[in-house]
């Protein structure tokens, strides 16, 4: 009987790729097995049909070979040799294993050495030093690299050998019935070595534990909740693997004249009511460590800001700047002297309290209030 094309049976298309292959055989593998079946001898001989189309096809020589001359390709006519000839080929059937369950049993080889972990510390700045940048050193508690054995967990002049349990490749295999099961080498845990004799120093785990001191550069303009990463500088890995990483997130202190937004810096200034009605100079402070003059207009009112440009905070890996607001506060003042009382009846009496040439605000305002009560009596 003529045997079934090999796309036919894995029900592809001849231009179908390598991933379309593997599913489609996946699919088809899980629902024909003799295990899934038992006593089904045409689930049976449709596993090794599906078997053997798939070894052809997902090699890149023998598909191209295939696709040339078909069947007679591995019948000996092209010099080729037939897949899985006097029956099904078990010796293809491991690779074909690895490759279809590889992402869950560790990609069919020894496990990765224990990659160290990852750390967290966190950091207090001030906002002059979020401002100007600095370089901070900090205290680390963590696990670095056993220096007697270094990191290998073997005691001195002694080195792991090869587990003798899976020959060094971190996983066994079982045949269960017609399947074959590939799992985590019990005695090595899937590092594929076993240490007779381990380092007194680590106890054979190859790190210990230490307070380490790191030199840390906080670049200008970073933000509360900025997080600056520390390439290896985290836990070291079990018996030499790698070491993890140190993320350091910022948190920034609140200022005495300060507030934040963004780039941007915001200060509330009190001035004197004289200075607001006659107009003047005030100085404010900044960031940069020098004060900045702001000219304040006569007659200006409570709450008016006043925008500096580029004395905000520097912007993080950038060469912008933002702006500081100045927002003026008018201060009535207090604790008057008799003669301070008498000059400011006089002032008083003189422009009158509810004029609105001088207090077009007040004026107005009241005059709105009055309209309202009105509306009410109607």
């Amino acid at each position: 009987m003529a045997k079934q094309d090999y796309y036919q049976t894995l029900g592809v298309e001849r231009g179908a790729g390598l991933d379309e292959i593997k599913r489609a055989y996946r699919k088809l593998a899980m629902a024909h097995h003799p295990d899934r079946n038992p006593g089904d001898t045409e689930s049976e001989h449709k596993f090794k049909e599906i078997n053997e189309a798939y070894d052809v096809l997902k090699d890149e020589k023998k598909r191209a070979q295939y696709d040339r001359f078909g069947h007679a390709a591995f019948d000996g006519m092209a010099g080729g040799a037939r897949p899985g000839a006097g029956g099904f080929d078990f010796t293809g059937f491991a690779d074909i294993f690895d490759e279809m369950f590889g992402e869950f049993t560790g990609r069919g080889g020894r496990q990765a050495a224990q990659h160290g972990a990852d750390l967290r510390f966190n950091m207090e700045i001030g906002l002059d030093e979020a401002y100007h940048g600095k370089q901070a050193q900090i205290r680390v508690p963590t696990s670095v690299a056993c220096e007697t054995c270094s990191g290998s967990g073997a005691k001195p002049g002694t080195s792991p050998s090869a587990c003798s349990t899976c020959g060094g490749r971190g996983r066994v295999r079982a045949q269960q019935g017609f399947f074959t099961i590939e799992r985590t080498c019990p005695s090595c845990h899937g590092q594929g070595r076993v240490i007779e004799e381990p380092c007194e120093s680590c106890g054979g785990a190859g790190r210990v534990h230490r307070e380490k001191t790191l030199q840390v550069n906080i670049p200008p303009g970073v933000e509360d909740g900025t997080r600056i990463r520390l390439a290896g500088e985290g836990e070291a890995g079990v018996r030499g693997a790698p070491p993890g990483d140190l993320y350091i997130f910022l948190s920034i202190k609140p200022h005495r004249f300060f507030q934040r937004d963004g780039a941007n810096l915001y200060c509330r200034v009190p001035i004197p009511m004289t200075t607001a009605a006659l107009g003047g100079n005030v100085e404010v402070p900044t960031l940069e460590g020098s004060g900045a003059k702001v000219t304040v207009p006569a007659g200006t009112q409570s709450g008016t800001q006043f925008r500096l440009r580029g004395k905000g905070m520097p912007v993080l890996r950038s060469t912008a700047t933002g702006d500081l607001y100045i927002q003026v506060s008018v201060e009535v003042p207090v604790n008057l002297t008799k003669r301070q009382r008498e000059l400011l009846e006089e002032f008083a009496a003189e422009f009158g309290d509810g004029e609105a040439s001088h207090h077009p605000e007040s004026s107005g305002f009241f005059a709105r209030v009055k309209e309202f009560f009105e509306d009410l009596t109607d």
